[in-house]
């Protein structure tokens, strides 16, 4: 299962079951199985209005149904309906109070509507339920660095690492967090980790091109967003960032070139970072 990473990304959580074919064949009695099948594969073709109709007609047949719930809510969830969500999810524990998965995703759908003490009560729980839940703990991570507890945050990372240490994006989150805590060498580093597992990420070169200009290395920080703008040409946050690059570096010329590239692209420059530079270039624009 995927980890939480914001409101609109909760819809990734939701553990995925495999499909299964279920075609009913006539004179053949319909049973709650067949309909929770169904319901799987309709989800796998994101026809989720459908399986929740499924679903609910497994539910109907056997009320104690704990994963014919659960997987309702993880429909509900996708669509975006998180209190429905919330309800199947603590339907399903009350079943089955040892079910750490659905403790998990009542978590990630409270998380979405930013109530991050009971997202991290029900991360909490389901690690406590399976102490080797990677994805809970990152989850409790991504809640603890909303709160902006990022001390928090960095330790259930770092465990999270602990049990799973190939996943590139609990790096990056990691980094994420060490850089609120101003810990820019961790972040640095993090992000390398991230890199080296899995290169194709635009965001995590952007941050780690963030991190080296905060230590002061703009050469290294421009090489980053260069890296950025190759795979996204249109990243207008990316020019800039170089441009401040630059201007540290007192190349003013590229500066502004970078700076109008930004505008181009529809990104509103910090007026005082435009002064700053007016005055150091002796240029208006």
């Amino acid at each position: 299962m995927m980890r939480v990473r914001n409101k609109e990304t909760f819809k990734s959580v939701l553990l995925a079951l495999g499909m299964v074919a279920c075609l009913f064949p006539a004179g053949c009695e319909t049973t709650s199985e067949d309909y929770y099948n169904r319901g799987i594969a309709y989800c796998k073709k994101g026809e989720y209005d459908l399986a929740i109709l499924d679903y609910t007609e497994a539910i109907d047949i056997n009320p104690w149904f704990a994963q014919a719930y659960y997987n309702r809510g993880g429909a509900y969830g996708r669509k975006g309906q998180y209190d429905q969500a919330i309800s199947d999810f603590t339907k399903a524990v009350e079943i089955d109070p040892g079910f750490a998965e659905a403790y998990n995703n009542r978590g990630a759908a409270y998380g979405a509507q930013d109530q991050h003490d009971s997202a991290i009560s029900d991360f909490s729980k389901a690690i406590e339920i399976k102490p080797g839940y990677a994805e809970a703990y990152v989850n409790r991570g991504f809640a603890y660095y909303n709160k902006g507890q990022y001390d928090r945050a960095v330790s259930d990372y770092t465990k999270a690492i602990e049990i799973k240490p190939g996943d590139g994006e609990v790096y990056y989150k990691r980094g994420d967090a060490n850089g609120k805590r101003g810990e820019y060498d961790l972040a640095i580093s993090d992000y390398s980790s991230a890199i080296e597992k899995k290169p194709g990420l635009a965001k995590t070169y952007y941050n780690r091109g963030r991190a080296y200009g905060a230590k002061g290395k703009y050469d290294l920080a421009i090489l980053d967003f260069n890296k950025v703008l190759e795979m996204n040409p249109l990243d207008a946050e990316a020019y800039n960032h170089r441009g401040a690059a630059y201007a540290a570096k007192g190349e003013y010329d590229k500066t502004w070139e970078d700076v109008h590239k930004a505008e181009e692209l529809g990104y509103q420059v910090r007026r005082d970072f435009l002064k700053a530079l007016r005055e150091a270039s002796g240029r208006e624009r």
